[in-house]
């Protein structure tokens, strides 16, 4: 089946566009976006899925503004071509490939609409390749790039118009392909339960940013560590490239997290950066405030990425941050707004954790005990 993206230079197999490369179900094709005012509070994100080989594109759109967090959900069969990227009433449109990007939201049922631009002031940190097995099933091959930047434009939220200044609100998105688990489980022979240990921490500091990845087994042994830092620019026009060659790759990092009682989520972390000169650059993270990472769809009972959920659907969702529950398991994804400092210097950026099963480093034994 042919598709106006069959016209362009990009075909990397004999296949039309329209045609995977690989039909595994849980192929996927992903943008996350999110921003935050550090002064004011605000945090909101975004993500957009394709699973083309279950026929599903959907989108989520999250707030956290003054300890409330509101969410909206759509999902519909998946165009045939690939820049259709609207879902119901929202839309993201790229306006400059790895510079610019925009999101619409419209009227609907979640009290939330939006006309945001995310412009770049960083090139695009490629993250080494991450294939994650359990026991002979490989559940995760992913390709991943984060990038930051400001957030200009307006937000409503429940009929207030939230004008957002790119002096103050800072951006960070990720764009990642490949294979992951989503939608509807896949049959065969059970494999028993999943551990996954995931720590991203991508930092905004005066005129640089620092982007660190953990993935660790049961027992703490790194499955996939690294660590980047990268020249953050005033413009966007000073931006030299899609990837900056004033990249720097760290020889070494590790981390170390202090959990809130009750919980998977930090109370405060830590970072150990290793230079190429053997000097290490130490980090210490506060969190500020906390978002719920089922409210853009990653692991939410209903709205689970690629699930299929009919032609065209949407929902809401609303809660008070202090009233979810830490030991529901739907609730241990979570990314916290951070203030970071090292070496003399104050910066904000994002720590995300998800911590499903045993981790010996944390203290958990079984799949969702919980920090004493």
């Amino acid at each position: 089946m042919l598709t106006r993206f069959d016209e362009y230079l990009i075909h990397q197999t004999p296949e039309p566009i329209a045609h995977p490369e690989s039909m595994d179900r849980n192929h996927y094709d992903r943008y996350w976006l999110g921003g935050f005012d550090p002064g004011s509070g605000l945090y909101f994100a975004l993500s957009f899925g394709l699973y083309p080989n279950r026929q599903v594109m959907d989108a989520a759109f999250s707030v956290v503004r003054a300890g409330e967090q509101i969410a909206f959900f759509a999902s519909r069969r998946a165009p045939l071509e690939r820049d259709e990227t609207r879902v119901g009433p929202l839309t993201l449109r790229v306006l400059e490939p790895m510079r610019r990007l925009a999101i619409e939201l419209g009227p609907n049922e979640s009290g939330l609409q939006a006309k945001l631009c995310f412009d770049s002031l960083t090139g695009c940190i490629e993250e080494d390749r991450q294939i994650l097995r359990h026991g002979r099933a490989t559940f995760m091959d992913v390709t991943r790039f984060t990038q930051f930047g400001r957030w200009s434009g307006e937000l409503h939220v429940d009929g207030d118009a939230i004008a957002l200044d790119a002096r103050s609100v800072y951006g960070i998105r990720d764009r990642s392909w490949g294979r992951r688990g989503v939608g509807e489980p896949d049959g065969g022979a059970p494999t028993g339960a999943r551990q996954i240990y995931f720590v991203w921490a991508p930092l905004f500091w005066a005129d640089s940013v620092s982007l660190a990845v953990f993935f660790q087994d049961a027992q703490g042994r790194p499955l996939h560590a690294e660590a980047k830092t990268a020249p953050l620019y005033a413009e966007a026009s000073s931006v030299p490239g899609i990837e900056d060659p004033g990249v720097v790759w760290m020889h070494g990092v590790s981390h170390d997290i202090r959990y809130r009682s009750g919980s998977r989520w930090a109370q405060s972390a830590s970072l150990k950066m290793m230079q190429a000169d053997g000097s290490v650059r130490a980090v210490s993270l506060t969190p500020l405030m906390r978002h719920q990472m089922k409210a853009t769809g990653y692991g939410h009972p209903q709205w689970r990425h690629g699930t299929w959920r009919g032609e065209l659907a949407t929902g809401t969702e609303r809660w008070r941050s202090d009233d979810i529950d830490p030991a529901r398991p739907e609730n241990f994804h979570i990314q916290q707004l951070v203030r970071c400092e090292s070496e003399g210097q104050i910066g904000y950026g994002v720590l995300e954790q998800l911590c499903i099963g045993p981790h010996r480093p944390s203290g958990f034994t079984a799949a969702t005990d919980l920090a004493p």
